[in-house]
């Protein structure tokens, strides 16, 4: 199996404290899906690929497809925007992109059966939702706004956030992304997050091949980056392994492939 190891030191624009932090992310295996299109999830036994309207169940170890939900499109879903498994249950980040205003909602799945089994609605709230997860009895999800298609006309990028709930939905507190990620997104946004080694949240744009590592700021609004990973991806929603440390699931949208990935630290 030939090795891809990129690190960031080939990122010579970036601040000298970012690159003095140096880590590699190593690509240990790929394979391909016909729904890498969004996200990814992934639990002991299967990955998860997400699409649009459908999602399908691969076997972790060899690849090979399991199960596949199809929706119809748009009959209710539209556009969902990356997964994560939690408390045996697939939840996936939902909204009506590039529509306006923007409409978001969680939509919930069994993992075993791939059935739809619930979904919780924001209504018109925040952005365009594009990531969920839990930390600390909370959950955590991103708003996503662009400069142009499908964004609202004075709410470019820089209007993303992270918006924090209760077991009852009810906003908690939120956060923005610092103004050099923000740059990064370019006329997109932020399209996915997960909690991950360090306790930090890991984060991507739309395209481009890096994550962007941040941690939770001890006083103001802004999340501090803390270094940024080049990997094998083209931004999209990933996923942590929660059963094998340090793996990280990544797309690259245009191959429709699955990507495994392995965070090597010092």
């Amino acid at each position: 199996m030939k090795y891809l190891v990129v690190t960031l030191a080939l990122f010579l624009m970036l601040p000298v404290q970012l690159i003095a932090q140096e880590q590699q992310v190593e690509t240990e295996s790929h394979f391909t899906s016909a729904d890498a299109r969004q996200g990814v999830a992934v639990d002991s036994q299967f990955v998860y690929v997400v699409s649009n309207f459908s999602i399908s169940k691969h076997d972790k170890d060899t690849g090979e497809l399991v199960l596949q939900w199809q929706g119809e499109e748009g009959r209710p879903l539209i556009h969902l925007n990356s997964g994560i498994i939690i408390d045996g249950v697939l939840y996936c980040a939902h909204s009506n992109y590039p529509g306006i205003p923007m409409v978001s909602s969680i939509e919930m799945f069994d993992p075993e059966t791939l059935e739809h089994i619930g979904s919780h609605s924001f209504g018109i709230m925040h952005g365009s939702a594009t990531w969920i997860d839990k930390r600390d009895g909370f959950w955590w999800v991103g708003f996503a706004h662009y400069e142009g298609r499908g964004g609202v006309a004075g709410r470019g990028p820089s209007w993303t956030r992270v918006m924090l709930f209760d077991e009852q939905w009810r906003v908690v507190g939120g956060y923005v992304y610092p103004p050099e990620v923000v740059e990064r997104f370019l006329d997109r946004s932020n399209s996915g997050a997960a909690f991950g080694p360090g306790g930090l949240l890991y984060a991507t744009g739309h395209d481009a091949s890096e994550v962007y590592a941040l941690s939770i700021p001890s006083g103001g609004s802004h999340l501090k980056l803390e270094r940024i990973l080049p990997v094998e991806a083209e931004g999209q929603g990933i996923a942590w392994d929660p059963f094998e440390e340090n793996v990280l699931y990544t797309i690259i949208k245009k191959d429709r492939k699955v990507v495994r990935s392995r965070l090597l630290q010092d």
